[in-house]
């Protein structure tokens, strides 16, 4: 199976340290006869809404690796016992078949969208809602925990997901639009309570 486990690190965080567990991770899919797939640094980003003790940013890390999944708890265990981990989040992507695809499809949050190509995919999300019709079908795409465009427009002011009645989803990409939104939440890339997305730390 495909997996990838994020993981966000106190901005006092060295170098070293996130070194360490980077290294911890990688010693656990080598061992396990696995393959790292994706090492990528998001960097230091501000969270949708602070955590439960005051930390409004976090450094990013993300690593998607091909594995039997039997040592995810280990992974589990890791980030517990670190005192410089606040957030972290490992979860399946899919089968081993689909490897190509699936690396193929990773996009980190910070990648760049012009304004012209945000204004025209956000006029076409809202013609989809007024028209019932499902974007992500139309448009080929699905909603991705780590891309907050593909998810905020589902969201309202009070942070409440708009119901398939609304927004003229195909029951299958409601489902998953709803996962990755908790999923986002999760990682502090969109908030409970609004529709805020977190955002790279220039």
């Amino acid at each position: 199976m495909i997996y990838e486990t994020a993981f966000v690190l106190k901005p006092s965080c060295t170098d070293d340290s996130a070194s360490k567990i980077k290294d911890a991770i990688s010693s656990l899919v080598s061992e396990h006869k696995g393959e790292i797939l994706v090492n990528d640094d998001w960097g230091l980003r501000t969270f949708a809404q602070p955590t439960s003790k005051g930390e409004t940013k976090g450094k990013f890390y993300y690593v998607m690796f091909s594995a039997d999944g039997t040592f995810n708890a280990e992974i589990d265990r890791k980030m517990k016992l670190s005192e410089d981990v606040l957030k972290w989040m490992t979860v399946s992507l899919g089968p081993e078949a689909k490897k190509d695809q699936i690396v193929k499809s990773y996009k980190n949050p910070n990648h760049e969208v012009t304004d012209k190509d945000r204004i025209k995919s956000e006029k076409e999300k809202k013609i989809s809602s007024k028209t019932r019709s499902c974007w992500f079908s139309a448009n080929k795409t699905q909603p991705d925990w780590k891309d907050p465009s593909t998810y905020k427009w589902l969201v309202n002011e009070f942070g409440k997901i708009s119901p398939g009645r609304a927004t003229g989803l195909r029951p299958r990409y409601q489902r998953m639009a709803t996962t990755a939104i908790k999923r986002a939440r999760t990682m502090g890339m969109i908030s409970y309570q609004s529709n805020k997305v977190s955002y790279k730390v220039q």
